[in-house]
């Protein structure tokens, strides 16, 4: 058995490990697109904080592993896939034969159609390149706008903060992870992060980036910009971005953090069906027999709802490409379908969100806050079983939360009293899971 997976993040080589455990006797090909050693985009923030060297962010530190696996790595990049001839097309001209194919392509950074964005020194925070080129500039004094504080952007705003540069942070939405957070929780994190000493504008769009005149030596006098450019890599001078608001921010550097869209190009023309990602069944399937997506690029059944979405998280990839290895390898294995699964640390501040965290029309909820030691905590119903919730700074059991959802628990009496204090969630999930239904004294 001969098979491809398209992708060397984590779910391309977590699909190629399990591969290799349930068919020890195939060959598997992983494609990359990046002239590295498979890695986690997840790692880079950890790198510009200085906690670990490029080497750290290597998905498996043995330089050995891979060959002693039997696993072969290509990093030249897919062009395009024939399903009918059952081959991936590289971009050096080779065509690679397969009896199972794997789409691991994840996702990329979506452009914001900004006047400007392509300028040097405007970069995103996607690739060990990427990170290179914001570490040369990113020293202590430098000024940086950030555009974007989803999920991504706070991970990326705290690795920025930590180098002791000037950080001024936009975002569209009226609070901060508006796609992750509910309206108090996002607004909590917005306080913590100004008290932090970060600049948050929220409700604000950049209009426009443009070179500006260096009026000093300013930052490109203070670092040395030639340590490891590229020959011929030039060099960029200061930035003004301009807001929506009229205001205008003086830049060394700008990240553009404005979310990310399934990396689904190569699929043009081959009659795998895709809508924002890839169409997968329970198997994670597509309509092609024999070709599997799994990762941010899947499209896959939502958990609570049975609409197909893309959840772009490492849980979620982490299990998909479990199962399509699986199944490639004929070992049949279901998924019990897709759930926003989303912890968050911001500059020490922890939060998450679980299932429809957003609530559903006409449902109840019950919310508590507590701005002042930034607690908050709240509680999505349909009927009396919880579908979402949505937590900050709390760190206690908060993945029981996550049980009560998947075990969609009717809470009977326990609803009631979720109500007026949803800090009993524990108190409800063990009464309820062991079907009692009295209330606690």
């Amino acid at each position: 058995m001969n098979h491809v997976i398209i992708g060397n993040g984590p779910t391309g080589i977590i699909a190629a490990e399990t591969l290799r455990k349930e068919d020890p006797q195939s060959t598997i090909t992983v494609i990359g697109d990046e002239p590295e050693l498979p890695y986690s985009r997840m790692a880079i923030p950890y790198y510009l904080m200085g906690g670990i060297d490029e080497r750290g962010m290597h998905l498996r530190k043995d330089e050995q592993h891979f060959h002693n696996l039997k696993i072969d790595l290509i990093d030249v990049p897919a062009e395009r896939v024939d399903t009918g001839a059952r081959q991936v097309h590289l971009n050096d001209g080779r065509k690679l034969d397969y009896d199972k194919l794997l789409i691991a392509t994840g996702s990329k950074p979506a452009s914001a159609p900004i006047p400007g964005i392509n300028l040097p020194g405007v970069h995103t925070c996607w690739t060990m390149d990427d990170a290179r080129h914001i570490a040369r500039i990113a020293k202590p004094g430098a000024r940086v706008v950030q555009m974007g504080a989803g999920f991504i952007g706070c991970i990326i705003l705290e690795a920025l903060a930590s180098r002791g540069v000037e950080l001024t942070v936009i975002e569209m939405g009226n609070r901060m992870v508006p796609r992750m957070m509910t309206e108090g929780a996002g607004s909590l994190i917005k306080t913590w992060c100004e008290k932090k000493g970060v600049k948050v504008y929220t409700s604000t769009k950049v209009t426009g980036i443009e070179k500006a005149e260096p009026k000093s030596p300013g930052l490109l006098g203070k670092v040395e910009v030639a340590v490891g450019m590229k020959e011929n890599e030039e060099v960029a001078g200061p930035l003004r971005v301009k807001l929506d608001n009229g205001k205008v921010l003086e830049a060394d550097l700008v990240i553009s953090a404005t979310g990310v869209r399934s990396n689904i190009a190569i699929l043009k023309d081959t009659g795998i069906k895709t809508e924002a990602g890839v169409l997968v069944d329970a198997d994670m399937q597509t309509n092609i027999p024999g070709v599997y997506a799994a990762g941010d690029v899947a499209q896959a059944t939502e958990f609570n709802t049975g609409d197909r979405i893309v959840n772009a998280i490492q849980p979620n990839a982490a299990d998909q490409a479990l199962i399509a290895a699986r199944n490639m390898a004929g070992q049949t294995t279901h998924s019990q379908g897709t759930m926003a699964i989303n912890v968050l640390d911001t500059m020490g501040l922890i939060s998450s969100s679980f299932g429809q965290w957003m609530g559903i029309e006409g449902g109840d909820h019950a919310e508590l806050t507590d701005a002042e030691n930034f607690r908050y905590l709240r509680l999505e119903f349909k009927g009396d079983v919880v579908i979402g919730a949505t937590s900050l700074g709390w760190t206690e059991h908060v993945g029981v939360i996550r049980g009560l959802i998947q075990s969609r628990l009717h809470l009977c009496e326990w609803k009631d009293l979720l109500m007026q204090d949803p800090t009993r969630f524990v108190d409800a999930y063990i009464a309820r899971s062991q079907g009692g239904a009295e209330r606690a004294a």
